[in-house]
């Protein structure tokens, strides 16, 4: 049964949610994982797209934007707002402020909690979604 992990943000963390999700696709990738950032707009896929380059001194996580001409070998982390490939279901880092229909073929779940009311109340509207449904669910406080 897919795991789903909700990392929460301080409010006002000078650490935004695209960076947390950059250095937990670097943890994955690690790990030997394949992962799907699921980004629900243009604006936050060139966000991560370039996050993925930079965000750390000397790292580099190999990655590519769906909806492009991908070949093979497939890179560790595709961004973007469709499903994946069945070689990326290992991690969903999920950016969408509804849960997938496609979630569930994951072994886990990242969903990131940060900003402002409204943003966190979405994020536990989805915590109740996979409560309901039984997941086993961790919770993240950074």
């Amino acid at each position: 049964m897919t795991r789903i992990d909700f990392y929460v943000l301080p409010e006002g963390s000078e650490n935004g949610p695209a960076l947390t999700a950059a250095q937990l696709c670097e943890k994955a990738v690690a790990d030997g994982k394949k992962v799907h950032v699921h980004a629900p707009d243009e604006a936050l896929t060139a966000e991560m797209d370039k996050l993925l380059w930079t965000f750390r001194q000397g790292s580099f996580i190999a990655h590519e934007r769906q909806g492009t001409a991908l070949s093979e070998p497939l890179p560790s982390v595709l961004i973007g707002n469709s499903e994946p490939p069945a070689t990326h279901h290992d991690v969903l880092v999920n950016f969408d402020m509804a849960v997938p229909v496609f979630f569930s073929r994951f072994e886990r779940v990242v969903e990131i909690v940060h900003g402002d009311t409204a943003t966190r109340a979405k994020s536990r509207e989805r915590f109740k979604f996979y409560r309901d449904r039984g997941y086993t669910l961790e919770t993240h406080k950074l």
